[in-house]
C-alpha cells in the first residue's frame, strides 16, 4: 500500500480563492489587525506571510509592531484600539510573546466578535457547545478540511489526537466529536501510546517531537494528520510522524511541509470573513 498524499497546498489554494470571490461581493472590505511584539525571526515571517496572503484574498491588513520591552498596558492598548476600530473584523496576536507578558491576559482582551484565532473564553466554550457562531482555531480547522477531503463521514471512526494543548489539541478533539467520532486524547502522560494509535482510524499528531510516529503505530488504512514541524541537523523539515514509514501503511497522510500548514493561514482568511460577515 502507498499513501494517497493529501495535498494542503492545493486544497489551501482552492480555498483561498473561494474567499477572494466572496470578499469582492462585498460593499467594504473585511479587516485584519496583527499584533506582533518583539524581534522573533519565525514571528516576523509568519506576519509577513500572512500580510501577502491577506493581500492577496482582498482582506485589508492593519499591523501593531511593538519592541520587546513593551508593557502589558502598552499593548493592551493596541487591542483595544483594534476592539473599537469598526473596519477591524478579526484582531490576531502572535505569540510567543516576550516573557515579561501574560499572554493570555492579553488574548482575553480581543473582543470574542474579532477573536479570529478562537482562543477566548467565549469561543472556546462555543466551540464546545457546538456553537457554529464562534470562531474555531485555524490549525485545528484546517486539519479537519484536510481529513474531509479524504473522507466525507466520519461517524464512528475511532480518532486518536497526539497533543492537548487549548490551541490544538483540545480544540482538534471538539471537531472530532462534532463529525460523531470516537476521540482519544493522547499526550506526554499517556501510557502504551503506540496501542492506542494502532487503534485509529484517524490519528492526528501535535507533539513537536520529530518523527516521533512510527510506521508500525499506524494502522493499515488509517487517515494521518501530521500537524508537526521540526527542523532536523541537516536543515530539513519533518513532522511529528514518519513519513517514509507511515506512507507505507496509511491510506492517506499529510506531507510535512506542504501539507497542514498552508491550511492555517487559509483558515485565518475564512475566520476573519466569518467575522466581517456576522
Amino acid at each position: 500500500m502507498t499513501a494517497h498524499i493529501i495535498d494542503g497546498k492545493t486544497i489551501a489554494a482552492n480555498l483561498r480563492k473561494e474567499i477572494r470571490s466572496r470578499v469582492e461581493g462585498m460593499k467594504s472590505p473585511p479587516g485584519l489587525a496583527v499584533i506582533l511584539v518583539g524581534d522573533d525571526p519565525a514571528s516576523h515571517v509568519y506576519v509577513g506571510n500572512k500580510v501577502k496572503a491577506c493581500a492577496e484574498a482582498g482582506i485589508k491588513s492593519f499591523e501593531s509592531r511593538l519592541p520587546a520591552k513593551a508593557a502589558q498596558a502598552e499593548i493592551a492598548a493596541e487591542i483595544k484600539a483594534f476592539n473599537d476600530n469598526p473596519d477591524v473584523h478579526g484582531i490576531l496576536m502572535q505569540l510567543p510573546v516576550p516573557d515579561h507578558l501574560d499572554s493570555d491576559a492579553l488574548v482575553q482582551m480581543i473582543s470574542p466578535a474579532k477573536d479570529v484565532d478562537g482562543l477566548t473564553f467565549i469561543n472556546i466554550g462555543k466551540l464546545v457547545a457546538g456553537d457554529e457562531t464562534g470562531m474555531v482555531p485555524c490549525t485545528p480547522q484546517g486539519s479537519m478540511l484536510l481529513i474531509k477531503s479524504v473522507e466525507k463521514n466520519l461517524a464512528g471512526k475511532h480518532a486518536v489526537v497526539i497533543g492537548r494543548s487549548l490551541l490544538f489539541g483540545k480544540p482538534m478533539a471538539q471537531l472530532l466529536l462534532a463529525e460523531n467520532c470516537t476521540v482519544t486524547t493522547a499526550h506526554s502522560k499517556t501510557k502504551n501510546l503506540d496501542e492506542i494509535c494502532r487503534s485509529a482510524d484517524i490519528l492526528v499528531a501535535a507533539v513537536g517531537r520529530p518523527k516521533m510516529v512510527r510506521g508500525d503505530w499506524i494502522k493499515p488504512g488509517a487517515i494521518v494528520i501530521d500537524v508537526g514541524i521540526n527542523r532536523m541537523d541537516n536543515g530539513k523539515l519533518c513532522g511529528d510522524v514518519d513519513y517514509d514509514e507511515a506512507a507505507k501503511v496509511a491510506a492517506a497522510i499529510t506531507p510535512v511541509p506542504g501539507g497542514v500548514g498552508p491550511m492555517t493561514i487559509a483558515c485565518l482568511l475564512q475566520n476573519t470573513l466569518k467575522a466581517a460577515q456576522q
